[in-house]
């Protein structure tokens, strides 16, 4: 049975990891490069690394600082932010990343996704979607959450699947940081959309609410989260352990 995966994130700016609430209010929280290698020894299954700013401030990504991270741990990596061409994909490649994020980019270049996809593999390039209600649609959110695109949310994570996109990450902006639990009816509609892998985000606030993503969507391939795990309100250990005593596939 393919267990469930815990992937802690590591939201980045200025070279600090930093967490907000509604992807607002950003206070700083530590070095990712310690942050990392903390996650790497203490069970995480995979890491994903944000420079949330990159877009919004039309720059590239730090690569000193993924190199050193990517060096540090020993599970997989996946890092986004400020990837706007297959060359940005080979840049972050090159410093470590196993898995390449995409979202403002792909909004930009639709063409992005397949033109990866058929350069690096399906399972190199990971859909990240932020995504927030509007008068009650689901729409597609830009550049760190800032700028709504107009795009209904579904079809356009439908469509980038079909263009190569191997994995998503749907980022609820209305849950993240909340911590009253996942966006579970934007998740579900996700899961019916597509057959690759879906990481859940945005919401986590206590070991139940990732009991409850599993369990009401076996569909969900893994739970992310980051200042829950950051400043120690949930251990992964401790997560891990709950999971696998309800009957949860956990790598313990």
């Amino acid at each position: 049975m393919i267990t469930k995966r815990i992937i802690p994130c590591l939201d980045v700016r200025d070279g600090r990891v930093v967490k907000g609430i509604n992807f607002e209010k950003l206070g700083d929280v530590a070095s990712p490069v310690d942050l990392a290698r903390y996650y790497s020894d203490n069970g995480a299954d995979e890491l994903v690394f944000y420079d949330i700013t990159a877009s919004a401030e039309g720059r590239a990504l730090f690569t000193d600082i993924l190199t050193e991270t990517a060096a540090t741990v020993f599970i997989p990596l996946t890092v986004g932010g400020g990837i706007n061409s297959t060359a940005d994909f080979d840049r972050v490649l090159k410093c470590g990343a196993d898995k390449v994020s995409v979202n403002s980019g792909a909004i930009r270049d639709p063409s992005l996704v397949g033109k990866a996809a058929k350069l690096y593999g399906d399972q190199c390039v990971v859909l990240s979607a932020d995504v927030k209600r509007v008068d009650g649609v689901f729409r597609v959110f830009a550049k760190g959450g800032r700028e709504n695109t107009g795009m209904e949310a579904i079809e356009w994570i439908r469509r980038c699947v079909g263009e190569g996109a191997g994995e998503v990450v749907v980022n609820s902006i209305d849950t993240d940081g909340v911590k009253q639990g996942f966006d579970l009816e934007m998740l579900e509609k996700v899961c019916e959309a597509v057959h690759v892998p879906v990481i859940a985000s945005g919401g986590a606030g206590k070991i139940e609410d990732f009991i409850t993503l599993f369990k009401t969507l076996p569909g969900v391939d893994a739970g992310l989260a980051a200042s829950i795990f950051h400043f120690g309100e949930v251990k992964i250990s401790d997560l891990k352990q709950t999971m696998a005593e309800q009957g949860i596939p956990a790598r313990l």
